[in-house]
């Protein structure tokens, strides 16, 4: 069950569609507790994880994720590759993300939500950059410094709480400086990076278990200094041309000198790229570029014959996207042909197949593919897409209903299957479906509303309604008194 400062906390912060405007209890009507370790005396690692999940619930809101499957993937097999060395104790979950928006910035959220902008890993020369970044934001998750910098000012009342955690979220989704900084001024009333910024105590600490977790992870430990060393650089005396990663991970040269120090006293490690890692970012690329023509300018500034294969990838993604199709599938075909264990070359040959009306041949390339590597989330979702394009909804709907009973699925994903769901027939499940992915996005009024409908629908098998209306009495318990109002409201009005 959620504490009841966390669900206070919960409402205020604007959880399942309450905005920071709603009025919160008097600060004297909390009573934090005093027990156990200093962190868990105000925030539990339970409660850390129930209020990064509400975060995340307002960030998938704003649509500001990148809902690449590929891209994700790619992020996640990083990250928990770091995380496995990090999280000694193995008592963290971690989740990470990626943000559509071209500042170069990444940050930790309670519970072990990390996100990266898409301007820092375009940033990123090579995937131990990368990862030392990655590294350094786990690390500020595995020695809990957000609860232990939420201790340091406990005394301060839930609302200038709520309104500092507001004030992240809105920089994590790419809020102005300015624009957080004076949040959080108003909420605090003292300098807003005092607030914010993670101490200098943390930021070494996270720079060497970060460190260590690169180096036993297979990194080249030198990575996370290099990086740091590139940013500094780029610095002018004009505070505004600043990286936002700087702004809250502030970087010394001092600090810059002990990391590489650090980094030396571990055994040298000669890494290569990975293939994933120019593939992740070709698509970034692609997607990134305001035209069909800049796409395909930007790909083609090299000849074919000098690229490398992620040069190539990105080539034939920007041709698929200028509907130049045949010379897309040509480069996907002998990249498959090439390296058939690259799921991505895959997909993309199927894709390109599909652009150009081969339907059977790119059922046999997706049918084939998922021999080699089944259950693969990126293939499936792909798969699925490409047969809701052909009509074959019921098909979908399966193939997705077997991964997601084996992965938990995105909102996006839960909407995927939804469609699959309506358009193969399966009305019920289809408001189901829709019902979960309003919940994920933190509208529990919404989410409830779909399973009524769910419940309406003629023919409905008694599993099916004991199974909604289950979970229609599950989410009314963690609803606060204003939800319930206006859940109540909606089905006067409905």
């Amino acid at each position: 069950m959620i504490t009841r400062l966390l669900k206070k906390l919960m409402i205020v912060i604007g959880i399942a569609g309450v905005t920071l405007a709603v009025r919160a209890p008097a600060a004297d009507e909390i009573n934090l507790p005093d027990i156990g370790s200093p962190a868990d005396a105000v925030l539990s690692k339970t409660d850390e994880n129930q209020l990064g999940r509400a975060i995340m619930a307002q960030i998938r809101a704003s649509g500001e994720l990148v809902e690449d499957p590929q891209v994700t993937e790619y992020i996640n097999e990083i990250g928990h590759r770091l995380a496995a060395h990090a999280n000694t104790d193995g008592n963290h979950e971690f989740s990470f993300f990626v943000i559509d928006n071209p500042v170069i910035n990444a940050f930790a959220l309670p519970g072990g939500f990390i996100g990266v902008h898409t301007g820092l890993l375009e940033a990123t020369r090579n995937e131990d950059e990368l990862a030392g970044v990655l590294a350094h934001e786990v690390a500020h998750v595995t020695q809990r410094h957000i609860a232990r910098g939420i201790h340091a000012n406990q005394r301060q009342s839930i609302v200038s709480m709520a309104m500092m955690l507001g004030a992240i979220l809105a920089g994590a989704t790419g809020a102005s400086s300015d624009a957080v900084q004076g949040a959080i001024a108003v909420a605090q009333g003292t300098a807003a990076q005092q607030r914010i910024n993670f101490t200098r105590s943390n930021e070494y600490e996270a720079d060497r278990v970060g460190i260590y977790a690169l180096a036993a992870a297979g990194f080249d430990p030198q990575g996370m200094g290099s990086f740091f060393e590139v940013l500094s650089r780029g610095m002018t005396p004009h505070e505004y041309r600043v990286p936002e990663f700087l702004r809250t991970h502030p970087v010394s040269s001092a600090r810059i000198a002990e990391a590489r120090s650090r980094a030396r006293s571990y055994e040298p490690v000669h890494t290569a790229d990975s293939i994933t890692y120019g593939i992740a970012k070709a698509r970034l690329t692609v997607a990134s570029k305001d035209t069909d023509h800049e796409a395909v300018a930007y790909f083609e500034r090299e000849p074919y014959e000098y690229q490398s294969d992620a040069e190539r990838y990105g080539r034939a993604i920007a041709y698929l996207r200028a509907g130049r199709n045949v010379d897309a599938q040509l480069i996907f075909q002998e990249l498959v042909n090439n390296d058939p264990e690259i799921i991505a070359y895959h997909i993309g040959l199927a894709d390109a197949q599909l652009a150009n009306e081969a339907i059977a041949e790119m059922t046999d390339t997706y049918e084939h593919a998922s021999e080699l590597f089944p259950r693969n989330i990126p293939l499936t979702v792909h798969y699925a897409e490409a047969l809701l394009r052909i009509d074959r909804s019921s098909k979908a709907h399966k193939i997705l209903l077997d991964l997601f009973n084996t992965f938990q699925p995105t909102p996006e994903q839960v909407k995927l299957i939804s469609r699959a769901a309506i358009e193969a027939g399966d009305v019920a499940e289809a408001h189901y479906y829709m019902a979960e992915y309003r919940i994920m996005i933190g509208d529990l009024v919404g989410g409830i509303n779909f399973l009524r409908q769910a419940l309406k629908v003629p023919q409905l098998e008694e599993i099916q309604r004991i199974r909604f209306q289950a979970r229609i009495d599950f989410i009314r318990e963690f609803m606060s008194e204003e939800q319930l109002q206006r859940l109540q409201r909606s089905r006067v009005t409905g």
